[in-house]
């Protein structure tokens, strides 16, 4: 069956991919700073993690009715 846009379990399954995301975005803009390779500061740092975890948003939505879960490859567990 086909994720649903209005699937309690899709907004969860969502919610923790956009999280996950922003985490790794953050984790390496911090990173790539402290190494010398960016000059990002915090604002600039959190504006990356936010935009990643927004467009992790707009994938998951955009790819309802491709599979089960927010992602083409992704399942969601309904909750109990």
């Amino acid at each position: 069956m086909a994720a649903s846009v209005f699937s309690g379990g899709f907004w969860a399954a969502a919610a923790e991919r956009a999280v996950r995301t922003a985490a790794q975005t953050l984790l390496a803009a911090l990173g790539l700073t402290a190494a010398d390779v960016l000059e990002a500061d915090w604002g600039q740092s959190l504006a990356l993690a936010g935009s990643a975890a927004l467009l992790a948003v707009l994938t998951a939505i955009s790819a309802i009715g491709t599979g089960t879960g927010p992602g083409i490859t992704e399942t969601v567990r309904e909750r109990q």
